[in-house]
C-alpha cells in the first residue's frame, strides 16, 4: 500500500500539472474577488473565510477525473477490481484518495494562509481557515472518489463528476466556513462546527471508498 501511495502521489503531481494547476486556479479565484466586491478591506476580511473555502472546493474538483484514469488506461484498474474483494478494493481506493489529496489538495492548504493575507484576514481567521481546510478537504476527495468511480469509463466524465459531487460537498462547506468564522466572531463557537467537520471527514473516509469500490466493481461487470 505504501508503494501505491507513493506512486499515486507522483501521478497526481505529474498528470496535467497536478498540484500546480490547482494552486494557480485557487490563486486566480482569490485574485478576482477584490475586483468584484471593490476595495473595501473590511468587507474582504469578513468574506475571506467563505471565499477561501469556495475557491478550495472548486480547485479540489479539478483533478478528481484523474483519480482512476491512469489505472483505467493501462488496464491496472480492471485487474485490481477482478483480483480484490470489496474490503481490499475499498482500502485501495482509500489509499489512492489519500495520495491524491497529498499531491493535489495539500498544496492548496499550504497556500491558503498567504491568500488569506491577500484577503486582509486577521491571523486568527487565517489559522482557523487553514485548519478547517486541512481537516475538511479530505472529505471532498472521499466524496469525489465515488463520483470519479461512476464517471471513469465515460468520455466526458470530468463534467459529470462536478455535477455529482458538488451538491454532496455542501455540508462540508457549511461546517468548514462556520468553524472558520467561529474562531474570529465571539458569539459563534469554533469547536462545535469543527468537530462536526472532523466527524464528516471520518465518516466519509469509510463511506466514500466503499461507494467508489462498489461503483468500480459494477462498472467492470
Amino acid at each position: 500500500m505504501w508503494s501505491l501511495f507513493l506512486r499515486d502521489i507522483r501521478l497526481s503531481i505529474r498528470a496535467g500539472g497536478g498540484a500546480l494547476i490547482g494552486v494557480i486556479f485557487f490563486l486566480a479565484v482569490i485574485a478576482t474577488i477584490p475586483f468584484g466586491v471593490g476595495p473595501d478591506l473590511n468587507l474582504l476580511s469578513r468574506i475571506g473565510p467563505a471565499i477561501l473555502w469556495i475557491a478550495a472546493l472548486l480547485a479540489c474538483l479539478l483533478g478528481l477525473d484523474r483519480l482512476f484514469q491512469a489505472d483505467r488506461e493501462d488496464g491496472a484498474l480492471d485487474l485490481l477490481v477482478l483480483n480484490s474483494d470489496r474490503q481490499m478494493l475499498a482500502l485501495t481506493v482509500l489509499v489512492k484518495c489519500l495520495a491524491h489529496w497529498t499531491g493535489s489538495v495539500l498544496p492548496l492548504v499550504v497556500a491558503a494562509p498567504l491568500l488569506g493575507l491577500f484577503m486582509n484576514m486577521e491571523p486568527t481567521g487565517i489559522g482557523a481557515t487553514a485548519l478547517t481546510l486541512l481537516v475538511g478537504t479530505p472529505a471532498i476527495t472521499f466524496i469525489g472518489a465515488a463520483g470519479a468511480a461512476v464517471a471513469v469509463a465515460l468520455p466526458r466524465g470530468g463534467l459529470l463528476i462536478s455535477v455529482l459531487v458538488l451538491p454532496l460537498t455542501i455540508p462540508v462547506l457549511i461546517f468548514g466556513v462556520s468553524a472558520s468564522y467561529g474562531a474570529v466572531a465571539d458569539p459563534a463557537p469554533f469547536l462545535q462546527p469543527f468537530l462536526i467537520l472532523a466527524a464528516l471527514t471520518l465518516f466519509l473516509a469509510v463511506v466514500g471508498p466503499l461507494s467508489a469500490a462498489l461503483a468500480l466493481r459494477h462498472g467492470t461487470d
